[in-house]
């Protein structure tokens, strides 16, 4: 049986809630991308910029906490990871919609609205994930869901390819859409890789 000394009072847990609701914050800014004039799109990417600013304050004041505290919650390279893959998300987020606004798409292809769809509601999960980190309780339904949600991402992701393929789009286009739709499934497998690191911390604190 393992003894740790824990520490009765810690920021980890708020700053990761802090980081997972600026995750949600990110998703719906990625819902408001469809649809969205040109214009309307450089505003959404400037928002969506600074809401990318903020992951990494609060990714970097988790890695500060980290390195001046000596006693933490759970295993520091647990703590180091969840808090890089959160931050990995909001990378990934921020990075599609640059993309757009730069490539100047003006229409994106069928599908992409059901990656942000999922993309959406495992932020949602995450956010209400994060607090429950404190107890360690009722979070397997969390990871066993974003999980089907990544085999969900993983289906649509293989239709959009076979679309924009097999869809008559010229290659610049196709080259332009397919880097937007495989950058929006690196955030699923980003949030796929942080339900499984809070099942291997959970795991490991049991």
């Amino acid at each position: 049986m393992r003894f740790r000394l824990k520490p009765k009072e810690t920021s980890f847990y708020e700053l990761f809630a802090t980081a997972a609701d600026n995750v949600l914050s990110g998703s719906k800014l990625l819902m408001e991308l469809l649809g969205a004039d040109a214009a309307t799109r450089v505003e959404i990417g400037e928002r969506m910029r600074a809401a990318e600013h903020a992951g990494d304050d609060v990714t970097h004041a988790i890695f500060h906490e980290l390195n001046s505290s000596f006693v933490t919650p759970f295993d520091r390279e647990d703590i180091y990871r969840l808090a890089s893959l959160l931050d990995d998300i909001m990378d990934f987020m921020e990075e599609a919609v640059d993309l757009v606004v730069l490539y100047e798409i003006d229409e994106l292809p069928k599908g992409v609205e059901s990656q942000i769809e999922v993309l959406g509601r495992a932020a949602e999960l995450t956010a209400a994930a994060m607090p429950r980190l404190r107890d360690m309780r009722d979070l397997n339904e969390y990871w066993i869901e974003v999980n089907r949600l990544e085999n969900q991402a993983d289906q649509v992701h293989r239709k959009l390819l076979a679309q924009l393929f097999n869809g008559g789009f010229e290659a610049i286009e196709v080259m332009k859409l397919k880097q937007i739709v495989d950058v929006l499934e690196e955030a699923a497998d980003a949030f796929e890789s942080v339900a499984n690191t809070v099942e291997t911390i959970v795991v490991k604190e049991s």
